[in-house]
């Protein structure tokens, strides 16, 4: 199976890793100048590396059957996101459709909320709004309410939700690669979006004809 992953750092350093032990053909990667995991990676495993800002239908290349977003801020226009066979992956850190946006795991603490969880999805114009490919829950220990969200968001991504993310990444791969296509639908009823605590959100003019609470 040809993979195509955008991504950064440690996060997208373990799933190109994934997907290379996982014997699958990565045709390409997008990452940032200069990113010591995933660009390293790559380069030492002769992969074709575009600089993140830059990937576009005409960047990207040809015979891709499953593009991969791992930690990538960069949007994945249409023409992109039509470009792979069966289209492209994303994995966020929070039970789909609820905390939909940047700071999910972050806004969860906030919320003083016992369960998040982490889901494979397929991305779509919206801002996380794809039909779910698989996704599971992982509690969240109460000693993180009275640290820094920001902190306490840190060490939940590092200790249980970035591996979670590998995890579902190579059951959801393994059965793509094996014929088994996952599509379920998001239920509108439980969706919940936040703004990202740390700046700016993406700018996705495609976005913006669709309305918040779907």
């Amino acid at each position: 199976m040809n993979v195509f992953i955008s991504g950064q750092k440690y996060f997208g350093e373990s799933v190109l890793r994934l997907c290379i032990n996982l014997g699958f053909n990565v045709v390409g990667v997008c990452c940032p100048v200069g990113d010591n995991y995933i660009g390293r990676l790559a380069s030492l495993n002769k992969i074709k590396v575009i600089p993140a800002g830059s990937l576009n239908y005409a960047s990207m290349p040809d015979g891709v059957d499953v593009g991969i977003t791992a930690h990538s801020f960069d949007y994945i226009g249409r023409l992109t996101r039509y470009k792979p066979r069966l289209g492209w992956l994303g994995y966020h850190p929070s039970l789909l459709p609820i905390h939909r946006g940047r700071s999910s795991i972050e806004w969860a603490v906030r919320m003083r909320e016992r369960v998040t969880g982490g889901t494979i999805f397929w991305l779509n114009a919206g801002i996380d709004r794809g039909d779910i490919e698989r996704q599971t829950f992982i509690l969240i220990d109460p000693k993180y309410f009275s640290m820094c969200p920001k902190k306490a968001a840190a060490e939940i991504w590092r200790g249980k939700l970035c591996p979670l993310g590998v995890k579902l990444y190579s059951e959801a791969l393994k059965d793509i690669s094996a014929g088994i296509i996952n599509k379920t639908p998001q239920n509108k009823v439980f969706s919940t979006w936040e703004p990202s605590t740390s700046g700016a959100d993406i700018y996705r003019p495609d976005s913006l004809m669709i309305p918040q609470k779907t």
